[in-house]
């Protein structure tokens, strides 16, 4: 009798052991998810931003014609400055010739008012033919504009032309360079 009184004691201390650690378990895992997201938000208050997401996507349209695309590596929304400010931005422009134009950079701003853009680091605007690299560039929506106000440096297959700054309109296609521009040009002439 007092062999099973043992064995039914073990027993409940072996059950009160294993729900203490299941209780333990769980909170610990609950600490951890509750922590993980105070640190996010900690870093969004810390950089006064409202929303700060990772894989940002937004297309722009005005009178249901898509303008640009954008994408980034992460977003932070700051709506008291109405900017969103971007890591690794991808922005894709649709031309009226339903050509394209792509833009990639190390950091973005959005100005989520008037939708102009500004990048920074590492800019690259390319298409089938031209790809342009500068440090700077801005995009300014109600004209449709890129503009750098940095030298800029454009290379095709067949030439290579730098410049002090260079605006692009959108609408048009076309493009004005401006300050020490120099070009190298080549033809292949057949006689």
């Amino acid at each position: 009798m007092l062999f099973l009184k043992n064995k039914k004691l073990k027993l409940f201390l072996v059950a009160i052991i294993a729900i203490t650690l299941g209780i333990i378990a769980a909170v610990f895992i609950g600490y951890r998810h509750i922590s993980n997201q105070e640190v996010d938000l900690i870093a969004a208050a810390a950089t006064k931003a409202n929303i700060a997401m990772e894989k940002f996507h937004h297309t722009a349209t005005r009178d249901g014609i898509k303008e640009w695309m954008i994408d980034a590596r992460t977003v932070r929304v700051i709506s008291a400055q109405n900017q969103a400010v971007f890591q690794d931005p991808a922005v894709t422009f649709f031309l009226k010739d339903n050509t394209k134009l792509y833009l990639t950079a190390n950091h973005g701003i959005l100005s989520t008012d008037s939708k102009d853009i500004e990048v920074s680091g590492n800019v690259v605007v390319k298409n089938e033919n031209y790809r342009l690299r500068t440090e700077n560039l801005n995009y300014k929506h109600s004209k449709r504009l890129l503009f750098s106000k940095v030298p800029v440096k454009i290379v095709s297959a067949s030439s290579q032309l730098t410049a002090d700054s260079m605006t692009h309109d959108l609408n048009l296609n076309a493009t004005v360079f401006k300050g020490h521009i120099k070009g190298v040009f080549v033809e292949n002439i057949m006689l």
